[in-house]
């Protein structure tokens, strides 16, 4: 079945929060969703459940923690249990949990920078110390610097934030590198927060993604894996996530606020991942597909424009741009007034870099690309 992913869908006026931002001609190319309709079967499910026409309180689905299970198993080769699973309306309130409830006051937590801005603003919020610690280029890679970890480790420190694959850097961590981050985590007693939303965006064929859970019995039972579809299939709007916890006093620990604070996924939420998870494996290669081809366009087209430079990426639909050799001020503004609006470095840690989502429409990003080369050409001197 072919899908077609060029179909250039108008999403201005459907409280779109990527695209009622910027008024007027602007390409928005920011928050991280595409513009690609979801799964004809996530659409179809939801549509014979609204046609049942009763959206009354709903419990948990069983069918789908065995749904979660299966997969985990037959991807990964990670056996969890159904009762492991804690779900969530996002990967983002976990990361708020985790912050508030996986650390006591004044404990201290491990941040590898430049990072989605939820994890600081977590632990800011919480508020709890922290380190950033900057991941270092290594073969065109982001990676951890591992000695520059070892060495922001203090006393109170208790907690290691992960995410992998990697946002913004694009990074699918190998099993060696995540076998390492296991070990240091254990000699220092850490628990792990790893935010693994984007395992299913791997855009680069044979570089598996390894949850860092499913290691070892040990490394499981001291992290609290955070994953949800809605980046994969494209429905965060519909809101359904989770996170692994097979520890049972670290599970209590993170549910702290059930349904206190944090409520239960929506109905549809949970009719979408059922039905992606079923039947969208084909939907989802597709994607894949067409995803590496606009990657491939987005670093052609930024490797030929002067001051401009990115590391190669390997999962996610998100472009790092490193914008220092414009000698802008601000990038993200300069960009903007072209016409074109990404996510401000400043937001990740890394004022003179900027994020470009490419999960859109071809032709929609070759244009935002010529406007990017437009805005970079030095002005002319009168």
């Amino acid at each position: 079945m072919g899908f077609d992913f060029d179909d250039l869908n108008d999403r201005r006026g459907t409280w779109s929060a990527r695209w009622d931002k910027y008024p007027g001609d602007v390409i928005p190319l920011w928050v991280a969703d595409t513009d690609f309709r979801a799964p004809p079967v996530v659409l179809q499910a939801m549509r014979e459940r609204l046609e049942h026409g009763v959206l009354g309180y709903t419990v948990q689905p069983a069918v789908l923690r065995e749904a979660i299970c299966e997969r985990m198993l037959r991807l990964y080769g990670w056996r969890i249990e159904p009762a492991w699973i804690v779900f969530l309306p996002g990967v983002v309130p976990g990361l708020h949990l985790a912050a508030r409830h996986l650390l006591r006051p004044g404990e201290h937590a491990l941040l590898p920078v430049p990072l989605y801005h939820h994890f600081r603003l977590a632990l800011e919020r919480a508020p709890r110390p922290f380190t950033e610690v900057p991941l270092v280029l290594q073969g065109g890679r982001w990676v951890f610097d591992e000695e520059r970890l070892a060495a922001s480790v203090r006393p109170q420190t208790r907690l290691l934030f992960l995410c992998n694959p990697q946002n913004p850097g694009g990074t699918i961590f190998t099993r060696a590198e995540l076998e390492r981050i296991a070990a240091f985590a254990a000699r220092h007693g850490l628990a792990i927060c790893s935010d693994e939303i984007h395992c299913d965006l791997l855009l680069d064929r044979g570089k598996p993604h390894v949850p860092i859970a499913s290691l070892s019995p040990e490394i499981s039972r001291r992290t609290v894996t955070l994953a949800s579809p809605n980046k994969a299939f494209n429905f965060p709007g519909a809101g359904c996530a989770w996170a692994v916890v097979e520890d049972p006093q670290l599970r209590r620990a993170f549910m702290a606020d059930d349904h206190a604070t944090i409520h239960d996924p929506s109905l549809f939420g949970y009719v979408a991942v059922l039905a992606a998870y079923r039947s969208g494996a084909d939907w989802l290669e597709a994607q894949l597909d067409y995803l590496a081809g606009n990657r491939d366009l987005v670093e052609r087209e930024i490797a030929s424009m002067p001051g401009l430079s990115m590391v190669h990426t390997e999962a996610t639909y998100l472009a790092w741009i490193d914008c220092a050799g414009l000698g802008a001020k601000d990038p993200q503004q300069l960009f903007l007034q072209a016409g074109v609006a990404l996510s401000p470095g400043s937001q990740f840690g890394a004022p003179q870099l900027v994020r470009l989502n490419f999960g859109t429409q071809r032709a929609r990003l070759a244009d935002a690309l010529q406007r990017i080369r437009t805005a970079s050409r030095p002005s002319p001197r009168g």
